[in-house]
């Protein structure tokens, strides 16, 4: 079933997924408006990397539905979702290269796979994708030989090899250094920019992400429980966001794993023990 295409390239409506019977996600609903770059927070198992696999047809939902350019994603057939899926990019976290292939090879894998253009042409691709992030001169290097931020980089370029409309990012800075972190989150914006691509970011870094994102959800215990502009989520004064957003150490998330008496009371109860 497709509709006419509306500003939203994909759009969540009262969506809940479960494993077995442990809710991951609750009754979510969110939009990713075209040409717009968009981050998912929260914290280690919120459900941000499931909404991924969700939109990109990887898990179907308990209850409600995921749109993607009209499409309802879990109601298209194996021929349709493949078709959807090749409009999408996906950077993998920490990069998830061939590890047997040059880097001109991981970037031409989806065009020899996908098309059937001629070498020509898909070296002329590669090189083009290559050169936007900055490696054309790396495309005989082997994954091995690369700096975790250079492999992150050319994940990026295979991600948007085909022109990708959606392009999908799971933890896009994990593991990289201020100079490598800033250059993918440059890139992530400009790349966005230059295709006229919608991007989803699922990430923990809040402060590089908010320099790039249009708009922000914030997720925690499978629901969404804030979201807004990047000025506007600065300025919350939501508990949880405000802790999030400024990496405060104790608040709604609490620094102390929950214990049965006080530590005083511990202390002293011991004490009373050994006496």
């Amino acid at each position: 079933m497709t509709s006419a295409p509306s500003d939203s390239l994909v759009k969540i409506s009262n969506l809940s997924f479960a494993y077995d019977n442990r809710p991951i996600l609750t009754g979510i609903n969110l939009e990713i408006p075209r040409g717009k770059v968009v981050a998912i927070m929260g914290s280690s198992g919120c459900g941000k990397t499931t909404t991924l696999r969700l939109i990109g047809g990887q898990l179907k939902p308990s209850q409600g539905e995921v749109r993607v350019n009209g499409q309802v994603v879990h109601a298209l057939d194996s021929d349709g979702l493949y078709e959807l899926r090749r409009k999408m990019g996906m950077l993998f976290q920490f990069g998830a290269l061939f590890t047997d292939m040059s880097v001109f090879d991981n970037v031409a894998f989806q065009m020899r796979e996908h098309t059937d253009l001629p070498e020509e042409l898909i070296r002329d691709l590669v090189l083009m994708k290559l050169h936007s992030v900055g490696l054309r001169g790396a495309h005989a290097l082997m994954p091995a030989e690369l700096s975790g931020g250079m492999a992150r980089r050319v994940a990026l370029a295979r991600a948007i090899a085909l022109d990708p409309m959606l392009i999908m990012y799971d933890e896009p800075f994990a593991g990289l250094d201020p100079i490598s972190l800033s250059i993918v989150g440059d890139l992530i914006r400009r790349l966005n920019d230059a295709l006229g691509a919608s991007s989803i970011v699922v990430t923990h870094d809040v402060q590089e992400s908010l320099k790039i994102v249009d708009y922000v959800y914030f997720v925690s215990e499978g629901k969404i429980v804030a979201e807004g502009t990047v000025e506007e989520i600065k300025a919350s004064q939501m508990p949880f966001v405000h802790q999030f957003v400024w990496g405060e150490a104790d608040g709604p998330v609490p620094f102390h794993y929950p214990a049965a008496q006080s530590y005083g009371e511990e202390i002293l109860e011991k004490a009373a023990c050994h006496g």
